[in-house]
């Protein structure tokens, strides 16, 4: 089991940068895909970055690629996201998520191969 806690999220500035971090309890963290999913108010939670349980790959939604980078520290049991040219679209809950274990290729990253989730913590972009 994997128990995933956020934090980091807060209101900026439209062009501001946030550091999303998410910490994980559990003996499995480091063969799991780990992954940062969003969701703004009235629509679906939406898939922003994840990456593989090595670190040696990483994946991104359009709307996020070369503005989002995803990181892992294995030892710390600990994920991050950097978020930089931030936009109000932005704007929404962030939640981390942790996936299977030992997984290679796309299809990793579709919702429904993530087991474990967090909280959330909410993202406001103001314009």
């Amino acid at each position: 089991q994997a128990h995933l806690v956020e934090s980091g999220g807060g209101l900026v500035q439209a062009g501001g940068s946030l550091r999303l971090s998410c910490a994980a309890s559990g003996r499995t963290f480091s063969s799991r895909t780990m992954g940062w999913f969003r969701q703004a108010p009235g629509k679906e939670r939406e898939f922003a970055a994840a990456i593989s349980w090595s670190g040696g790959t990483t994946y991104y939604a359009d709307s996020v690629k070369g503005r989002f980078t995803i990181s892992r520290d294995n030892a710390k049991k600990t994920v991050f996201l950097q978020m930089n040219s931030l936009k109000p679209e932005d704007t929404a809950v962030y939640y981390c998520a942790a996936g299977r274990h030992y997984c290679s290729g796309t299809g990793c990253y579709a919702e429904h191969e993530f087991d474990y989730w967090g909280q959330g913590t909410q993202v406001t972009v103001s314009s």
